[in-house]
């Protein structure tokens, strides 16, 4: 019974902290909804998730810990544009995500923008308030470069 009952709570547990996870969107359009909805800005995460090691290393670091989480849910609509080499991708956003390269000038990984977005007559057009990409530091160093971009200030 002991271990029916342990059995149950883990399980209980990891649902509930997989639906406390940040949802990353990929489709731009869609974020641009979430955006307008929402009054945040975009964080567009320029990433190559399955060969880069510094993205993988800032994910890990920062982008999958309890701080960044609570910041990004108050703060920013999460977009990955991801560029794999190993993992089949949907041609659609393989477009997409080529073509936001270029208008940022993305030429390493990983790069981080955070735009303001706006759609007029089916247009999306995006303004960019800055950029980064990996800081040592973990969460805090990160989160405080974040902060300056987006001009908040700590509370």
């Amino acid at each position: 019974m002991k271990k029916i009952a342990i059995t149950l709570f883990l399980v209980l547990g990891s649902l509930t902290i997989q639906a406390q996870e940040v949802k990353w969107q990929t489709d731009m359009n869609e974020a641009v909804k979430i955006s307008k909805k929402s009054k945040k800005p975009l964080f567009l995460f320029f990433t190559g998730s399955d060969w880069c090691g510094w993205c993988i290393r800032l994910q890990k670091e920062v982008f999958k810990t309890p701080e960044f989480e609570k910041w990004a849910k108050k703060n920013v609509v999460l977009v990955e544009l991801d560029f794999p080499r190993k993992t089949a991708q949907d041609p659609t956003i393989q477009r997409q995500n080529a073509e936001l390269q270029q208008t940022f000038a993305v030429q390493g990984y990983p790069t981080v923008w955070i735009v303001k977005a706006s759609k007029k007559d089916g247009k999306i057009n995006l303004e960019k308030l800055g950029s980064t990409g990996y800081l040592a530091g973990g969460p805090t160093t990160w989160l405080a470069n974040a902060d300056q971009i987006l001009g908040n200030k700590k509370s």
